[in-house]
């Protein structure tokens, strides 16, 4: 079951270089030993640079 915890994703980008790509963002959260569903939602945000938190959260959530 795929979370809408906004803190789970919190934790799981934890520590990321912002601007990061999807990628990046990707290799942290499994870092971060982020569940599964909360790894594969980030691998699905468009593939492009985020230069913050929150721009992560915006393409995960879908909300402006």
């Amino acid at each position: 079951m795929a979370t809408n915890d906004p803190t789970e994703y919190q934790k799981a980008l934890k520590g990321a270089p912002y601007p990061a790509d999807r990628e990046k963002l990707v290799q942290v959260a499994r870092k971060n030993k982020a569940d599964r569903d909360v790894v594969d939602k980030i691998s699905h945000i468009p593939d492009k640079q985020y230069e913050t938190p929150a721009d992560v959260q915006k393409a995960v959530f879908g909300s402006d």
